[in-house]
């Protein structure tokens, strides 16, 4: 019976990863749900799943979920060491670290210093501060298990126990490739000149895949396939010239990995979280996820493009950052976090994202990034000019 912790319980990862443990009830138990302001949604789960504890972002939160759940034996908390007790404590097995933001990177670094097996879907843990986090999984003998399903494409097409020795040289094993799949987003074949026109509403439409908003954006400015390139960078010890990004629409080959003697091997499946969340739960064994099995007689074609760095700066912006290391990922991941933001709230075009990031690159110096706090420093500092670089665009 594995514990689980799930960070970030209302969002979509969260919802999917109820959903594969309400499958397998005699294998996994909730032992903490934590949110940061849905609160209705986060006492349904409760209910269902009778955690020992939940956490929340602010104390209003966390009065208003002890009224929902009164009767209930979950304990109520709030705020961020809350979240950072929930992912280390001695009855945890399991955390699944799916906090969207920034916000997301102190609990999943108590989990990895606490040693515990980290479902990780939140990709700031890395971008943000790479070498700190994969110190942890290394010193303190935590599991990590990738839950993007690019990323847990290469874990699967990866040489049997490669994953376990963290940031080895993958072309000792024979890698002469990583192949970063991405879908392209809902704006692939729009005319790059209209891009300036998008709205949020259409930005977060995506063809495949049913997202929050926020990465929704970033798959539609090809963002998040920049953060999946940092990413894999620390996961898979590769550097950037050893990963190729490749759009293919369809998003049923998750990720590859091309081999020095010619062979390709790939992971495929229906465009659902729940496979590679099934396969992080129960790896090294596997468990029905509730995903359809993929017929491929269904597949009239499977469709490969190059991505053009025109259409998708932010994808060039983020080799940019992991070229110039040091603290440079972090600037980058703040910086876009505002200006997402702000044009979810309809305070900057669409193209005016790409446009704040490279200002912010441009004007705060980045170097090593040797604590957590200079990282989260350099994030605020990130975060400061982007505003300020956004008050500007709206005058």
């Amino acid at each position: 019976m594995q514990r689980i912790t799930i960070l970030g319980a209302t969002g979509s990862i969260g919802a999917s990863t109820l959903d594969v443990l309400a499958r397998h009830p005699e294998q996994y138990s909730v032992y903490a749900l934590t949110a940061h302001g849905r609160v209705e949604e986060l006492a349904d789960a409760c209910r269902r799943f009778k955690p020992a504890r939940a956490v929340v972002g602010t104390p209003e939160a966390a009065q208003r979920l002890a009224q929902l759940l009164a009767g209930l034996p979950t304990v109520v908390e709030h705020g961020e060491q809350a979240l950072c007790d929930v992912a280390s404590c001695l009855e945890v097995d399991t955390v699944m670290a799916a906090i969207v933001g920034a916000a997301g990177l102190a609990p999943a670094l108590a989990a990895a210093r606490a040693g515990k097996k980290i479902l990780l879907a939140n990709k700031e843990a890395l971008v943000m501060s790479g070498q700190l986090f994969m110190d942890a999984v290394r010193e303190n003998r935590a599991t990590l298990l990738p839950i993007d399903s690019e990323h847990n494409a290469i874990f699967q097409s990866l040489p049997q126990g490669f994953a376990s020795e963290y940031a080895r040289d993958p072309q000792a094993a024979g890698v002469a490739k990583i192949l970063l799949t991405a879908s392209g987003g809902p704006f692939l074949m729009r005319a790059v000149e209209t891009l300036e026109a998008v709205t949020p509403d259409e930005a977060c439409k995506h063809p495949n895949w049913v997202m929050g908003r926020k990465i929704s954006v970033d798959s539609a400015t090809m963002m998040n396939k920049g953060l999946e390139v940092i990413e894999a960078h620390w996961l898979f010890g590769a550097p950037a010239d050893l990963i190729e990004v490749v759009i293919h629409p369809q998003s049923v080959i998750h990720s590859m990995v091309s081999y020095v003697d010619g062979s390709v091997l790939a992971q495929l499946g229906n465009p659902d979280m729940r496979t590679p969340i099934a396969h992080a739960l129960a790896f090294p064994e596997r468990i029905a996820s509730g995903v359809p099995q993929l017929d491929l007689t269904q597949m009239a074609a499977l469709q490969f493009y190059q991505p053009d760095f025109g259409r998708f700066p932010c994808l060039a912006l983020a080799f940019d950052a992991l070229r110039a290391g040091g603290t440079a990922p972090a600037l980058l991941n703040a910086a876009n976090e505002v200006a997402v933001q702000s044009f979810l709230d309809r305070e900057i075009g669409f193209r005016d994202i790409d446009r704040v990031i490279a200002r912010v690159m441009d004007a705060v110096p980045h170097g090593p990034a040797p604590s957590i706090e200079a990282v989260l420093a350099q994030d605020a500092r990130a975060r400061e000019s982007a505003r300020g670089f956004i008050a500007q665009l709206r005058r």
